[in-house]
């Protein structure tokens, strides 16, 4: 046995306080009275010997108490088997996941989270550190116990993942260091925590794993999102694609859903999943007008709650700018009765460069020669994610030209056909695939075979990304071609009469109007994740320019909350990185000099919404057997935790002192009263 504590042993000098009280009451004289002088030597004898008897055991209490009281106080405990790494006084880290999964209740009844603090305040209690105690949770400062329970009882649920447990870890070895033994209460998710990282915990210090057990529960969550097409119209119907999982163990019947466009519901389905298992819903849905309206989904899914809405935005598109480049216009009569587009027609030997830089589709339509400045000017629309349509001409001079176009564009090198006395042979075009997504719903139900149009080649290609329309034989008749973000559609025979009647067929008008709709693309999402870094957003072309010239930042506004993210602009785009304080899934306005420029929607990390987690053994398992320094204890429990405090530092003996001391004074009370009925002497009639 060891004294933690042995300066109060000086405390032992009070046992001489009963000693000179009992050798005065030893000089005490007694008197004795009696009525019959025939028992006079009995009742000497009797009553002396148990008064003496009475008096030592008094003492001895009276000693033993006070000497279990010093003890007490010197806190004696037996030292543990072997040293334990707590005995170097380093302190002790804690780290409490704060993830939205610890909602789940327990098998106590309460959440996982309220039940990992009250633990670690137990720990507190228990262990009772002079070194004091780290709360990762709230930096790496060292904390007095009092600051320790108070920093526990502010901690609160965050929208962030568990998966930021190991950059908490990482982050407090590096700037704390590996000396302190660290405490992880978690319910150590599946998803969310990686098996390698648990296996790497043994190798930096000594670790204490603490699982929280959850009941088994379904758990339906939206996983995301998409629509039908990226070009949404006012007042037109889009599909709206729902992909719902449920995280839980248990299958989910008939859960209730509901699709919101702000206030108004737009659609409500009941959907059946079992557990780890998906499902999509598909709802049409329109917005009235041309503001952005910020959508919905909710779920009337219980018990787990903190994922059951879904949050995401549905912008109408925007006016697609359509820059046509030639002799004369073939396009414009198209494009220019349709609002959502918006026309601009430049001759070839004077071409609007400032058009073309704000461009989504360029149709250049058999100029006779490219220019330096036309072929930088259309590598920049797909380098921007634009799009740019090639007519050829079948001018023999121009083929340079036009080689040097592909080459610079990176679709490599076209064969031209060789001009023949003969003229032009005109081929008839292929009907294509009912199953193309190029031609969905423009040829309807019809299933009679259309006539379909006729050109002469002048171009062909060995290999193309797509081939969008083909000649009888196989070859292609509008091809297209991947170019960084953007797309390359070139033809293979010009428009001119002689060459193609293609102008005058009636599949001209939703080839020209599926191309320019293609060339419309949104960097905007319909959701993003709390989780995620950053995000990239491109710039209405008014804040592009003259106002991103003046330093003023872009900020992120819910409410009251005003957050101030990292952010990097160049030209028409915006990189923002995530800002950690953003914890609160829902809707936040991109601000800047107080003006809108957008909304965006946040939501939780979808891996929280996986419950499935390690249990105590699959922990052990993963861990092996070579990791003697990382400990799993089942459930988390308090004496689970003061069992593993006393194997570290030794069984603590003050409770059972203290409880000695108390018994010693119990036995003085009885020996006492016990005492005043033995000295009682019955009346003796004379």
């Amino acid at each position: 046995m060891q004294l933690l504590f042995p300066s109060f042993l000086t405390g032992l000098v009070a046992i001489a306080i009963p000693i000179i009280i009992h050798l005065l009451q030893l000089r005490r004289p007694q008197r004795v009275g009696f009525t019959n002088t025939e028992f006079i030597k009995q009742l000497e004898l009797t009553v002396a010997r148990q008064r003496r008897l009475k008096q030592w055991l008094v003492l001895v209490a009276r000693i033993l108490a006070l000497v279990f009281l010093v003890l007490a106080f010197c806190q004696p405990f037996i030292p543990a088997s072997k040293a334990g790494f707590l005995s170097q006084g380093n302190g002790v880290q804690v780290l409490v996941d704060s993830s939205p999964s610890m909602q789940v209740n327990g098998e106590s009844g309460g959440t996982l989270f309220r039940t990992a603090v009250s633990q670690a305040q137990s720990l507190g209690k228990v262990f009772s550190m002079p070194a004091g105690f780290i709360l990762l949770n709230a930096g790496n400062k060292v904390l007095t116990s009092a600051a320790y329970h108070d920093k526990l009882q502010n901690l609160a649920i965050s929208g962030h993942s568990v998966g930021q447990l190991e950059s908490a870890v990482m982050k407090s070895a590096s700037v704390v260091g590996t000396a302190n033994p660290l405490y992880i209460f978690s319910d150590f998710q599946k998803k969310a925590v990686s098996a390698r990282f648990i296996y790497a915990l043994g190798t930096t210090r000594e670790t204490v794993l603490v699982p929280e057990v959850g009941i088994s529960v379904t758990n339906v969550f939206v996983d995301s999102v998409w629509f039908d097409d990226a070009f949404v119209r006012v007042r037109t119907n889009v599909g709206l694609h729902i992909r719902l999982r449920n995280g839980g163990r248990l299958d989910a019947k008939d859960c209730p859903v509901k699709v919101l466009l702000g206030p108004q519901q737009v659609a409500a389905f009941r959907v059946s999943v079992k557990a780890g298992q998906s499902a999509i819903s598909v709802v049409q849905v329109q917005v009235a007008d041309k503001d952005m309206a910020l959508g919905r989904v909710e779920l009337e899914d219980r018990p787990v709650a903190f994922d059951n809405t879904y949050y995401f935005t549905l912008r109408p598109a925007a006016q697609i700018r359509v820059v046509e480049v030639g002799a004369t216009p073939v396009s414009q009569r198209l494009y220019s009765n349709e609002p959502v587009f918006s026309y601009t027609f430049s001759a070839a030997g004077s071409v609007d460069y400032g058009a073309l830089r704000v461009a989504s589709l360029v149709l250049m339509h058999e100029v006779p020669q490219v220019s330096a400045g036309l072929r930088e000017a259309l590598l920049g629309v797909v380098k921007r994610g634009g799009s740019v349509v090639v007519v050829p001409t079948a001018d023999e001079k121009s083929h340079l030209s036009y080689q040097q176009l592909f080459r610079e564009l990176g679709i490599g090198t076209a064969q031209w056909e060789p001009a023949t006395i003969a003229g032009p042979e005109l081929r008839e075009v292929a009907m294509p695939s009912t199953r193309s997504v190029f031609f969905q719903d423009v040829f309807g139900a019809q299933q009679r075979q259309a006539t379909m149009p006729r050109a002469a080649p002048v171009l062909h290609w060995a290999r193309t990304d797509e081939d969008i329309l083909k000649f009888r034989d196989g070859e292609s008749f509008l091809a297209t071609f991947r170019v960084g973000v953007g797309r390359v559609y070139v033809f293979a025979a010009p428009f001119a009469t002689a060459y193609s009647d293609f102008t005058t067929h009636a599949l001209f008008v939703p080839v020209l109007y599926r191309l320019a709709m293609r060339s419309y693309h949104n960097d905007q999402l319909p959701a993003y994740r709390l989780t995620q870094p950053a995000l990239t957003l491109t710039l209405p072309e008014a804040g592009s320019s003259t106002e991103n010239s003046d330093g003023a930042s872009y900020r992120l506004v819910k409410d009251s909350l005003t957050l101030l993210p990292g952010q990097r602009s160049l030209g028409q785009e915006l990189r923002l990185e995530v800002p950690a304080d953003l914890r609160e899934p829902g809707f936040y306005q991109l601000q800047r000099r107080g003006r809108v420029i957008t909304t965006l929607a946040f939501n939780q990390d979808k891996e929280e919404s996986e419950l499935a987690t390690y249990s105590a053994a699959e922990l052990r398992q993963l861990l092996g057997k070579s990791h003697s320094n990382v400990r799993v204890l089942d459930g988390g429990v308090d004496s689970a935790i003061a069992r593993y405090h006393a194997e570290q530092t030794g069984q603590p003996l003050w409770r059972y002192c203290l409880a000695l001391a108390l018994a010693c004074l119990l036995a003085e009370v009885l020996l006492l009263r016990w005492g005043r009925r033995a000295t009682a002497v019955p009346s003796v009639a004379v």
